[in-house]
């Protein structure tokens, strides 16, 4: 079982513009409302690639009736909660020349809604996937991640981690499957700007020392890096594309990543399928069809950088 959760999934509402200027009237070119949140988009691409799913998380209000509704009708398999008070979150996410996005606040949590929700997670078990996804909201402490994970140990779960700052550096110790950081969270959570490539590896590595067991970190239009358990370091290079849109790239590259590791268990072959599918998320502008992510495997280069 592989099971995605999302604290604070979203509506996202994207507009599209010739160019986006402060304090002028724009018109809007396409604009289209689709479901959001980090785990949610892990998801939408897990189930694009055949890989069987639930997606846990929260909902409150008309606006999170809305979100169920659309995941039901996009073939999603959803447990999303109702809260009792508040209404989900609608982002907006404005494409001109430069992407700007507007980020809401969600509904809190209250202790009772967060009691349910572990519940459900009790009955995960050996060998099943739990993926946890996005920032963590104010309402929830902020090492509810690392909870959950001590919660869940000894289980025989692989967790993946896919959040920043102080959630992350609090799970590592609960030893992770894999997380994905990106740069500038890597950056952040390690001490300022990489300087070169053996600097990035030499980042990317003490995460694994604090207590990943797979470090992937997504490094836009240069690709990613992975070291994985066994000692392998590799770079991958991304196939060649137009960027549509950044925005649920990384979330695709952690479902293609879990779908062919899972597939495999090979991590050179995880790390081709992830950024296959990262790449052809910012292709599309939207989560990729199966078809879009196999089309762009062969020209997904690695590159071996050293294997202990």
């Amino acid at each position: 079982m592989v099971c995605t959760v999302t604290l604070d999934p979203a509506l996202d509402y994207l507009i599209q513009v010739d160019a986006l200027i402060p304090g002028t009237v724009r018109r809007v070119r396409e604009a289209k409302l689709r479901p959001g949140g980090k785990g949610i988009n892990v998801s939408a691409v897990l189930t694009a690639l055949g890989i069987a799913n639930t997606a846990l998380g929260f909902r409150a209000g008309a606006s999170g009736r809305m979100l169920d509704e659309a995941l039901t009708a996009a073939g999603l398999r959803t447990r999303l909660l109702p809260l009792d008070s508040g209404a989900t979150r609608i982002n907006v996410k404005i494409r001109g020349r430069e992407e700007t996005a507007l980020d809401a606040a969600g509904p809190p949590i209250p202790p009772e809604a967060l009691a349910v929700l572990l519940a459900e997670l009790d009955r995960l078990g050996e060998g099943d996937v739990l993926v946890l996804s996005g920032s963590v909201p104010p309402s929830l402490p902020p090492d509810i991640y690392q909870r959950i994970l001590e919660r869940l140990e000894d289980r025989g779960i692989r967790a993946v981690v896919d959040t920043s700052g102080e959630a992350l550096r609090l799970a590592l110790c609960r030893h992770p499957f894999l997380i994905k950081p990106n740069q500038p969270e890597l950056e952040a959570l390690t001490g300022g700007p990489v300087r070169d490539e053996a600097d990035l590896c030499a980042r990317a590595a003490a995460l694994q020392t604090a207590g990943a067991r797979n470090v992937l970190v997504s490094l836009g239009r240069e690709g990613a890096l992975l070291l994985d358990e066994d000692g392998g370091r590799r770079r991958a290079q991304v196939p060649p594309g137009a960027l549509q849109s950044s925005v649920g790239a990384g979330d695709a590259m952690v479902a293609g990543f879990l779908a062919g590791w899972l597939r495999t268990g090979d991590y050179p072959h995880a790390l081709r399928w992830g950024v296959a599918a990262g790449s052809a998320a910012a292709y599309a502008g939207a989560p990729p069809a199966k078809a879009q992510v196999e089309a762009l495997l062969a020209e997904t280069v690695l590159t071996d950088l050293w294997k202990g």
